[in-house]
């Protein structure tokens, strides 16, 4: 298990043609348009991750990065797709879709529970733990910590096996075609967040 640090972009062919790909992203805070984009996380499913680091006088044009993410014969997956979405659509100016949401996916099928966050359902799902401590962390520095580095891969280690586990569970539950439509809604409902309307529900009454 490998994590590696790639500057700007990855390199070419680094994964195999239609594999799908684990995404996630770390930023500067939660306001997208203001924090910048710092860090992209990649994984095919394999013993190793990939890690794109931004400078803060960025141009974001990572070719190779930009089109493994707009490969539509490539599921990517995320854990709460709708924030990475807007990130990667505000700086790196692509959809990246089709997209599978593991956050989306268990709010369909745990409704046991209101604990659908990362670290709940690796440990649920996988029986494994993993530690959130770097989560409010400065990305943004000149050098990435072995610590950083280990959580930003840890999120999207675990993505493909829960989509497998989700599914069987969606399946089970009559909900497959139902997370389908959500999953391909999300880049919209990202794009809404850009253009204002990141807390109003606009298919409401009042």
């Amino acid at each position: 298990m490998t994590v590696h640090l790639h500057e700007e972009d990855i390199p070419a062919n680094l994964f195999v043609p239609g594999v799908d790909i684990a995404v996630d992203t770390e930023t500067m805070g939660l306001i997208t348009p203001r924090d910048r984009l710092c860090l992209v996380q990649l994984s095919d499913g394999g013993p190793d991750e990939h890690l794109v680091r931004f400078a803060p006088d960025s141009d974001y044009a990572a070719p190779n990065l930009r089109a493994l993410l707009a490969d539509p014969a490539r599921v990517k997956l995320f854990h709460f797709a709708r924030f990475d979405l807007a990130a990667i659509s505000h700086y790196l100016e692509v959809t990246a879709a089709p997209v599978y949401c593991t956050k989306i996916a268990s709010r369909l099928v745990r409704t046991y529970t209101d604990r659908h966050g990362l670290k709940e359902l690796v440990r649920e799902l996988l029986g494994q733990d993993i530690s959130k401590a770097q989560q409010s962390s400065d990305w943004g520095g000149p050098v990435l910590s072995d610590a950083q580095k280990d959580y930003a891969a840890s999120d999207v280690r675990y993505l493909h096996a829960m989509r497998n586990e989700l599914d069987v569970r969606l399946a089970r539950e009559g909900r497959t075609e139902l997370a389908q439509a959500c999953f391909q809604f999300l880049p919209w409902r990202a794009e809404l967040d850009l253009a204002g309307w990141p807390e109003v529900d606009i298919f409401a009454h009042a």
